[in-house]
């Protein structure tokens, strides 16, 4: 793992636009793993102002997304394909057949579990691969537990994570029980991984992340494995190497 960490948000955000954009221009064809959720709402910005700007296109890149909620239609406000379009996909040139995110209302929600991997595959691997970090530990929606999954799989979520995500939407109520996500074995497939991770309350979450013991109870520690991470923070966490 390498560790960057940032005085603000917003150089953070920059940082890690810049890192996916210089994927896109080092190979036009990249495959992007993307992410959802209030993290990576300002780095999308950033790499949105560049597009605009005419320093990069994403004409032939192709992305696959980490999750979707079950059961919540696609033109809800919530739903992760709409904000993807909302907040990414309306406002540079990616191909619209290019862009993936798991069909959360497949009426076979197994096989399109199936057909996700396959495609992942079959077009992968995926080059770089963005993810935050929920404050149980969870990335995608791969939830502490004793054992997780390796392919995409329809999962049961948390009600802490619930409880995290409810300040989108009206009342706890309304969020899903539900979500399809990439298993771990799927996230650590790609080729590269950057963790962005944001606030003063995550700081405890991303030390065990970076420093305590590889755990299923600890989804995101498994990071510790793959060969090459890198971590954007803000927060006050020191990556404690030993050998």
């Amino acid at each position: 793992m390498i560790l960057h960490k940032f005085k603000n948000q917003s150089d953070l955000d920059r940082a890690a636009a810049d890192l996916i954009i210089s994927m896109v221009r080092s190979k036009p064809n990249a495959i992007l793993g993307m992410a959802t959720g209030g993290t990576p709402v300002g780095l999308y910005k950033e790499i949105v102002k560049t597009y605009q700007a005419g320093l990069v296109s994403f004409a032939h890149a192709k992305t696959f997304n980490l999750d979707e909620y079950v059961g919540l239609p696609v033109t809800h406000k919530e739903s992760y394909r709409n904000f993807m379009q909302t907040n990414l996909f309306d406002h540079i040139d990616i191909q619209a057949g290019n862009t993936h995110v798991p069909d959360g209302n497949a009426a076979d929600v197994d096989a399109e579990c199936r057909l996700y991997d396959k495609m992942m595959f079959e077009q992968g691997p995926v080059d770089l691969q963005l993810l935050g970090i929920g404050g149980n530990g969870h990335i995608g929606f791969n939830e502490p537990d004793e054992h997780l999954s390796r392919g995409t799989y329809k999962v049961t979520l948390k009600q802490e994570t619930r409880e995290a995500n409810k300040r989108f939407f009206n009342h706890i109520d309304e969020v899903p029980t539900h979500a399809v996500t990439m298993g771990m074995g799927t996230i650590m497939q790609a080729r590269a991984i950057l963790l962005v991770v944001k606030g003063a309350e995550k700081a405890e979450i991303l030390d065990r992340t970076l420093n305590g013991p590889i755990t299923t109870q600890l989804p995101a520690s498994l990071l510790q494995t793959h060969p090459r991470v890198i971590v954007m923070t803000d927060c006050d966490v020191n990556y404690k190497v030993s050998f």
